[in-house]
C-alpha cells in the first residue's frame, strides 16, 4: 500500500470514531431531556438527509478539489453541527448539519481510492477501510457511552474555562463538547493527505447541469450489469445496518434492561464481527468473485430474526459477533465491485455520490419509516421481525436478479467479469 494509504486510514478512523461517539452523546441528550422515542428513532434519518438532498453536487465537488482539502472542508462542517447541539439548536437539526459534512466527506475518502491505488488493490484497501471504520464504530459507540457513564462525566463536567461559562451542564453537553478535539485531529490528517496525479474535472455552475448529470451517472450505474447487483447490495446492507445501529440500542434496553452506556457497548459487539468478516473478506475474495456472497445477505436476515428469542448477555455476544461477521464479509467485496464499475463508468467522485444516495436513500426510506411505526407502538421486536425477513426477501430478489442477468445477457456479464479479473490481477 502507498504511504498516503495510511494517512487517508488515520483520518478517517479519527472522524468515524467522533461520528459514532456523537450519536450515542445524541441519543442520550434528547432523552435526558425528555424527547419521544420517535425522536430518538429519527436521529437516523435525520444524519442521512444532506446526504440524499446534496448528491448531484457532493460528487461533482469532490472531484473538483483535491479530496483531502474537500475531506478538510467536511470536517469543519461536522464542528460545527457539534457547536449547534452544544449551544441550544435542536440536536435533530443539529445532527442533520453533522450529516451534511458526512455526505461531503464520504465521495472524497472512498474516491480518493480508486485514485491513488491499482484496482488489484481495491477489495484489499476496501477491507482495510471497512476493517477501520467498524474498529471506529467499536470503539465510538462504548467511547460515547462511556464518556458520558458514572466514571468520566464527573470528570469532564469539573473542567471549567477560566472567566468563560460553556453552559456546559450535563454528561451528554460534556461528551459531545469532548468529541470536537477529536474532529479535530481528523482535519489534521486530512492537511496530511498527498495530492494525486488524477486531472481535477472543473464544477459546473449550473445547478440544473449538475442535477442532470447525477441523473446520467445514477442511471448509468443502475443500468450497468454488475454495477446494478453491486450497488442494489450495498444499498440494502447500508440502509438496514444504518437503522439496526439504533434498534439495537431499543432492543437492548427491552430485552436486557440495558441503559444506554451498557446497550452502546452491545453495538461494539456487532462491529467486531464486521471488523472481523470485513477482514476475512479482503484476504479470501476477488474482485470478479464479489458476486458469490449474495447468499450470504439472505443468511444475515434470517439470523436477525433470533433477536428476538435472546434474553441474556451469554449468548447474545457470540450472536452479534456472528451476524456482525456476516455483513462484514458480505459488503467488502460488493463495495469494492461497485467502486470498479463506478470508476470505469464515471468519475470516482461521481460514482460515490451516486453509491450514497442510494444507500442514504434507503437509510432514509427506511428510518422515517421505523420513526413513524415508533410512533405509532411499534416495538423493538416487532421492528427487528420487520427488518429480518425485509433483508432476506431482498437479498433473495437480488440473487435471483443476477442470475436471469448470467442467463439473458450472458456475453455483456461475461466481458465485465473478465474486466474485473484482469484489473483484479494486475
Amino acid at each position: 500500500m502507498k504511504k498516503g494509504f495510511f494517512t487517508i486510514m488515520a483520518a478517517q478512523f479519527f472522524s468515524s470514531l467522533a461520528d459514532n461517539a456523537l450519536f450515542v452523546a445524541a441519543v442520550e441528550l434528547l432523552n435526558s431531556d425528555g424527547a419521544p422515542e420517535w425522536q430518538r428513532a429519527a436521529l437516523v434519518p435525520m444524519f442521512a438527509l444532506f446526504y440524499v438532498v446534496l448528491a448531484p453536487f457532493v460528487g461533482a465537488f469532490a472531484d473538483a478539489l483535491p479530496k483531502g482539502k474537500v475531506m478538510f472542508l467536511s470536517n469543519t462542517i461536522k464542528v460545527l453541527g457539534c457547536l449547534l447541539m452544544l449551544f441550544g439548536t435542536h440536536p435533530l437539526l443539529a445532527y442533520a448539519v453533522v450529516g451534511l459534512g458526512a455526505a461531503a466527506y464520504s465521495p472524497a475518502k472512498y474516491g480518493i481510492l480508486t485514485e491513488l491505488l491499482p484496482p488489484s488493490q481495491l477489495v484489499k484497501a476496501n477491507g482495510w477501510i471497512e476493517g477501520l471504520t467498524i474498529t471506529s464504530i467499536i470503539l465510538g459507540v462504548v467511547l460515547g457511552g462511556q464518556l458520558m457513564g458514572a466514571s468520566i462525566a464527573p470528570h469532564l463536567l469539573a473542567f471549567d474555562l477560566p472567566l468563560l461559562d460553556t453552559g456546559i451542564d450535563t454528561p451528554p453537553e460534556a461528551a459531545i463538547a469532548t468529541l470536537v478535539t477529536l474532529y479535530v485531529i481528523a482535519a489534521m490528517f486530512n492537511l496530511r493527505i498527498p495530492r494525486t496525479e488524477t486531472p481535477l474535472q472543473a464544477i459546473s455552475s449550473s445547478p440544473v447541469f449538475l442535477v442532470r448529470d447525477f441523473i446520467d451517472c445514477n442511471s448509468r450505474l443502475w443500468r450497468d450489469k454488475l454495477g446494478q447487483i453491486s450497488l442494489a447490495t450495498t444499498t440494502l446492507f447500508w440502509g438496514v445496518s444504518g437503522n439496526l445501529r439504533y434498534i439495537v440500542l431499543a432492543w437492548a434496553a427491552v430485552a436486557l434492561g440495558y441503559g444506554t452506556t451498557q446497550a452502546s457497548s452491545l453495538v461494539g459487539v456487532v462491529a467486531i464481527g464486521t471488523a472481523v468478516g470485513a477482514v476475512l473478506a479482503s484476504v479470501k475474495m476477488k474482485l470478479d468473485k464479489a458476486t458469490a456472497v449474495i447468499p450470504l445477505g439472505v443468511a444475515m436476515g434470517l439470523l436477525v430474526l433470533g433477536m428476538n428469542f435472546l434474553r441474556d448477555i451469554g449468548p447474545t455476544i457470540p450472536f452479534m459477533i456472528l451476524l456482525g461477521g456476516l455483513g462484514g464479509f458480505l459488503v467488502v467485496p460488493m463495495n469494492a465491485l461497485l467502486q470498479h464499475r463506478g470508476h470505469n463508468l464515471m468519475g470516482a467522485g461521481r460514482s460515490i455520490a451516486v453509491q450514497n444516495f442510494n444507500e442514504q436513500t434507503c437509510i432514509l426510506v427506511l428510518g422515517a419509516s421505523y420513526s413513524a411505526l415508533t410512533k405509532t407502538g411499534l416495538s423493538a421486536y416487532g421492528a427487528i421481525t420487520a427488518f429480518g425477513l425485509f433483508v432476506a426477501g431482498a437479498m433473495c430478489l437480488i440473487g435471483l436478479w443476477h442470475r436471469r442477468n448470467l442467463v439473458k445477457h450472458k456475453v455483456e456479464v461475461e466481458r465485465l467479469l473478465d474486466v474485473a479479473r484482469s484489473d483484479g490481477g494486475h
